[in-house]
């Protein structure tokens, strides 16, 4: 994960403000009233067990956390993947308790995942949020920069929602007067999809794409139309680089080509 991290600050006002992470608060510390209370009518056994599997699962659960920040690039992946780990072992250790304390768990998650959803990255760096109108009529126009790599989101993809830090930071280091970055947001243009050969949804979903424009002709783009061929990668911003070839953009300019 990058050196670069959030405001503390700033993810504490999340946690309280965004109701995906509030109910996510409410569930895991649920947990601890639930076994205060257990322990008065759970026998001396299943009290012993449960003590032991609690702490092989808080020494799991931070090996794998530990796992997962030196591998993820973004916050939104490693929040993302440290809750459904943790609901995993919290619904493990249920089970020993009482299992309909466990449907109990799973009903709860199930309406958190059907009623909220992880927010977005909301920074858009140096990159330009844009309908299909406008970036057709920038693509079309000559006094504009050569190349353009657009982004095709949408905010019900959890795969654009844990990618969403990326594409805006890109921005920030590529960006120059021959390469410009926009957005599309296909949840609010759905028409657009089909016009880009994008599928956004069901089994060949694409979300994100990414499109690199030459004057207005399609020259690359990221996943290719035959990804299902081989499995795609996670989104990170050194993959989109090397796809694109950024640094060689940035050199171009540079060098005043």
């Amino acid at each position: 994960m990058d050196k670069k991290r959030s405001n503390p600050m700033e993810w504490l006002n999340q946690m309280v403000g965004e109701p995906y992470y509030f109910f996510h608060f409410l569930s895991f510390f649920s947990y601890f009233i639930v076994r205060s209370s257990a322990s008065n009518v759970l026998s001396p056994q299943i009290t012993q067990l449960l003590f032991y599997r609690e702490i092989q699962a808080v020494l799991a659960f931070f090996m794998l956390i530990a796992y997962k920040m030196a591998r993820e690039e973004t916050w939104e992946a490693f929040i993302a993947d440290t809750l459904f780990v943790g609901k995993i072992f919290l619904i493990a250790l249920t089970l020993i308790m009482d299992y309909h304390l466990t449907l109990w768990y799973f009903v709860v998650f199930s309406v958190i995942y059907v009623l909220t959803q992880q927010p977005p990255y909301e920074e858009l760096g140096s990159a330009s949020k844009l309908t299909p109108l406008q970036l057709e009529a920038l693509l079309t126009e000559g006094n504009t920069s050569r190349f353009w790599l657009v982004e095709f989101r949408a905010s019900f993809s959890s795969s654009c929602r844990r990618a969403s830090r990326c594409f805006p930071e890109l921005s920030i280091t590529y960006s120059n007067k021959n390469l410009s970055f926009g957005i599309v947001d296909l949840g609010l243009f759905p028409n657009a999809a089909e016009k880009f050969g994008i599928s956004p949804g069901g089994s060949m979903g694409q979300l994100p794409t990414y499109i690199l424009f030459e004057n207005a002709i399609e020259v690359s783009r990221f996943p290719e139309f035959n990804f299902e061929a081989t499995p795609t990668p996670p989104i990170t911003k050194r993959l989109l680089a090397r796809h694109f070839e950024l640094d060689w953009h940035l050199l171009e300019y540079v060098n005043g080509k």
